[in-house]
C-alpha cells in the first residue's frame, strides 16, 4: 500500500466515524473579528460565482457560499459519510457533491473561477498533483484560498493539551499511531509557493489569524480530542488523556468557568496565471 493510500484509508476510516467532526470541533470558534474560519475563508472569494470546495466534509462552508445568490457551487470529498450530510443541507440542494479524490478532479477544465479547501490541504499526499489539478479546474485568473492549521497559542489550553497529547504518542504502541499526513510544505508560505508555482500560481498572499475556543471545560476538550491521532487510541488511554488534561487546566480556569483556548489558522490564497 502506497504512502497516499495509507493516508487515505485512514482518513475514510476516520470520517466514518465521524463525518462533521472540523465543523463540530472548529465551527464556533471565532477571530478577533466575530468571524469564524469558515466565514474568513468564504470571505476570501466574495464574488467568485463558480466556485469548489476541496475536502468540503459535511457540506458546512458550502452552505455559507450558498449566501451569495446565483453561484455555482461544488464540492468534493473522500468520505461518503461527510458527503451524506452535505447532501441533507437545504442550501445546497443544487450543488454538485463528489466522492473523489484530488489527485483526479471529476470535472472540466477551466469549471471555475475560485477553489477553496478549509483544514483539508494540509492533509493531502501527492500535492504537486493536486495543485495541478486546482489549475486545470481553474479558469485563468481563477484564485485558490485556503485555510490551514497554525499550531497553538502558547500558554493556553490547546498548547497544553498538544504537549500532553505528544507524550501519550510516545508512550502508545505502533498500532496506535497515525500515519503521516499530508506535505509539510502545505503548511508554509514558502511551501506552498515551492507547491504552486510549478503549476501556474502567483506567489501566495499569507495571513496568520488566531482563533478562539474558549469555554466550559468540556466543550473545549470536544474541540481539542477531535484531532486525528486520537483515532486509533483505546478507550482508556483516551479517559487517561481527559483526566490529565481536565486537572492540566484547573489553574487556568476563570471564576465563570471558561477554559482559555485558541489556536492559530494561516489563511493562503493565490491566483492562477
Amino acid at each position: 500500500m502506497t504512502t497516499t493510500a495509507s493516508q487515505e484509508a485512514f482518513l475514510q476510516a476516520f470520517h466514518a466515524e465521524h463525518p462533521a467532526v472540523t465543523a463540530e470541533a472548529f465551527g464556533r470558534g471565532r477571530a478577533p473579528d466575530g468571524r469564524s474560519s469558515y466565514e474568513l475563508l468564504r470571505d476570501q472569494v466574495a464574488g467568485r460565482r463558480r466556485v469548489l470546495d476541496l475536502g468540503c466534509g459535511d457540506g458546512l462552508l458550502l452552505e455559507f457560499l450558498a449566501q451569495e445568490d446565483g453561484r455555482q457551487l461544488a464540492g468534493l470529498d473522500l468520505s461518503r459519510h461527510s458527503l451524506a450530510l452535505a447532501r441533507r443541507r437545504p442550501a445546497l440542494s443544487g450543488a454538485r457533491l463528489e466522492e473523489g479524490r484530488a489527485q483526479a478532479l471529476p470535472f472540466a477544465d477551466g469549471s471555475f473561477d475560485a477553489c477553496i479547501s478549509h483544514m483539508a490541504l494540509m492533509l493531502m499526499g501527492e500535492i504537486e498533483q493536486v495543485a495541478a489539478e486546482i489549475a486545470r479546474v481553474l479558469c485563468p485568473g481563477g484564485v485558490l484560498a485556503c485555510v490551514v492549521g497554525g499550531g497553538a497559542v502558547g500558554g493556553e489550553a490547546f498548547d497544553r493539551f498538544l504537549t500532553l497529547l505528544r507524550s501519550t504518542i510516545e508512550e502508545a504502541p505502533a498500532s496506535q499511531r497515525i500515519p503521516a499526513l499530508g506535505d509539510r510544505r502545505t503548511r508554509s508560505r514558502d511551501g506552498l509557493d515551492e507547491v504552486l508555482t510549478p503549476a501556474g500560481f502567483a506567489a501566495v498572499d499569507w495571513e496568520s489569524v488566531p482563533i478562539d475556543l474558549s469555554g466550559p471545560v468540556e466543550q473545549v476538550w470536544a474541540a481539542v480530542s477531535s484531532l486525528y491521532d486520537l483515532g486509533p487510541l483505546d478507550g482508556r488511554t483516551v479517559e487517561r488523556l481527559r483526566t490529565a488534561f481536565f486537572s492540566e487546566v484547573r489553574d487556568m480556569t476563570t471564576p465563570e468557568g471558561t477554559v482559555p483556548c485558541a489556536f492559530n489558522v494561516h489563511i493562503a490564497t493565490a491566483q492562477l496565471h
